[in-house]
């Protein structure tokens, strides 16, 4: 477990975030990503030399913010760059841990391309206690809803690594990882607490698996 534990008082008020649709970042979730578009680059540079945190949100396609740029969905989650290279083009490879998630009050000026929002971690402060609890969902039925999922969409597991997964890792990862629709993984976002998401995700998984019932997906093996 990292070392890295921040008090509430601690976090920015003010930060960038980092638009992506259908990318999730979870409390206590590892994302690694790729930075190469020039605003995001400067995001990076400039969140390494202010506490390496920076936001993960998606934007909200449904609602235009102005003439090129959507809106952002209200809650995401604040990230600290826990590892990072940089390549010959100038491009970085980071690691973004969550730490906790956030609401948007508001946008403020942009900071060398790239947006930066106020966000407000106060309802979210149980993010930060590191205290194991019960998974929501017990993981031989999590185990089967999964492979049925991956059995239908074509999609090859490595068993190994993901039973291998402990928990509170194995939801998050699992949330993480799974394709599933902007909204879906914005459901899984917001999930009040870390059980509640388990059974978010339990149910998305099972969602699929009709989907592709009506819908003549693959069949399973």
């Amino acid at each position: 477990m990292s070392d890295f534990h921040p008090r509430p008082d601690s976090l920015p008020g003010i930060f960038p975030v980092f638009p992506l649709a259908g990318t999730l970042l979870l409390p206590r979730g590892k994302l690694p990503l790729t930075i190469f578009e020039p605003r995001y680059v400067a995001m990076v540079e400039d969140a390494l030399g202010y506490g390496r945190m920076l936001g993960m949100v998606q934007p909200d396609g449904h609602v235009k913010r102005g003439a090129t740029e959507p809106d952002l969905f209200r809650i995401g989650c604040l990230g600290r760059i826990s590892s990072f290279a940089e390549t010959d083009e100038g491009h970085f490879g980071i690691t973004l841990t969550g730490v906790i998630r956030f609401r948007i009050t508001e946008e403020v000026a942009a900071g060398r391309g790239y947006r930066r929002v106020h966000g407000d971690v106060s309802e979210y402060l149980d993010d930060l206690d590191l205290t194991e609890r019960p998974p929501g969902v017990d993981r031989a039925t999590l185990f089967a809803a999964l492979r049925e999922y991956f059995n239908r969409r074509g999609i090859d597991a490595n068993w190994d690594t993901i039973r291998a997964l402990p928990e509170p890792a194995l939801g998050t990862t699992l949330a993480m990882v799974c394709p599933f629709e902007p909204v879906e993984k914005q459901a899984l976002l917001e999930a009040r607490t870390a059980s509640e998401r388990d059974r978010t995700l339990l149910a998305l998984l099972h969602m699929a698996a009709m989907d592709n019932d009506d819908g003549g997906g693959r069949p399973a093996s």
